[in-house]
């Protein structure tokens, strides 16, 4: 049987861990200071052997809840972490990261210059030989654009699925560019020029049945973002290519490390772009619209993302006479 005296010696521990945790309150951990948290680190373990000792005496049954409940309510304020530093994240967005793409623009640009030189030999090759287009599209894609169809019909009757699935295939094609560049880039720049062809095959196919405009009208609204996208994407993917393969005066593995750091800071900035791209391919691109107002969207899309992307830059400081 444990004795008055050992709780009345405990007590007062019990009651300061107590109060340690009411005192925190919304705030967690971040209510309390320094020695505070070391204080409670300690009672708190003290109060667990505390407990275990308690629980030996059948005749502790108050004290034994009183414990477990405290201990409880330590332990989720102690392991319930940080809460979302969302000051951060808007930092992250309006500050760190237009910086960080300027750093890795001549990598993104690299990306866009592989695209488009995929678009343009898949259009040459095409020109050159219709049949061509059959291997790289099929026959259904090839049927469908004889027909002076549009294949993106079908995206109007379930928008929100598409919506979801769009932006789903877009991000795990940007995910994959960026995974891809630990080939030492082969692997991001072999999907740059396939996608690349795939694109010019398409246009030369479509503008031969008389449905280019039909394809710009389709592509201009939701291209604005989705393109530059996965074009910081692949350039996230040659970051990582870029430290594997030339580590300068740091060792190899810290140059992978700190390419692979600039890296998913490049691919997350560009994440929100794939979902806004996503929702408006979805409800925008394959519907009725007038074609200038999607040409018009396109448009102000795209000035806002340089606008955005070129924030922040520092300007020369006006020198006294």
């Amino acid at each position: 049987m444990i004795s008055t005296r050992w709780l009345e010696k405990r007590k007062p521990q019990w009651q300061r861990l107590e109060q340690l945790v009411n005192r925190s309150g919304r705030r967690g951990v971040a209510a309390l200071s320094h020695d505070e948290l070391q204080e409670l680190g300690l009672l708190y373990r003290q109060t667990a052997s505390d407990l275990a000792t308690v629980r030996e005496d059948i005749t502790s049954r108050l004290f034994t809840s009183y414990l477990n409940q405290l201990l409880a309510r330590t332990h989720n304020l102690i392991y319930m972490g940080r809460r979302p530093n969302w000051g951060g994240i808007w930092r992250f967005y309006v500050d760190t990261y237009p910086r960080v793409f300027r750093e890795a623009f001549p990598l993104v640009l690299l990306a866009a210059l592989v695209f488009i030189g995929g678009g343009l030999a898949g259009a040459v090759v095409t020109l050159r030989d219709a049949a061509f287009a059959h291997r790289i599209l099929g026959p259904q894609m090839i049927e469908t654009i004889e027909k002076r169809e549009m294949w993106t019909h079908s995206i109007l009757a379930v928008k929100p699925m598409a919506a979801s699935g769009i932006m789903t295939n877009n991000i795990t094609v940007g995910f994959l560019m960026f995974v891809a560049g630990i080939t030492a880039g082969l692997g991001t720049l072999w999907m740059l020029i396939t996608n690349g062809l795939l694109m010019g095959v398409l246009a030369v196919t479509t503008a031969r049945a008389g449905m280019a405009l039909q394809l710009c009208d389709f592509v201009a609204a939701h291209g604005a973002l989705e393109l530059p996208a996965i074009f910081i994407a692949a350039g996230a993917g040659l970051e990582i290519a870029r430290g594997l393969l030339f580590p300068g005066v740091l060792t190899p593995k810290e140059s992978l490390r700190q390419a692979g750091n600039r890296g998913t800071k490049l691919l997350l900035g560009e994440l929100p772009l794939l979902i806004v791209a996503g929702v408006i391919e979805a409800f925008v691109s394959p519907t009725r619209v007038p074609t200038a107002l999607k040409f018009t969207l396109s448009a102000a899309l795209f000035t806002a993302l340089v606008l955005y992307l070129s924030s922040g830059m520092k300007k020369p400081t006006p020198r006294l006479n």
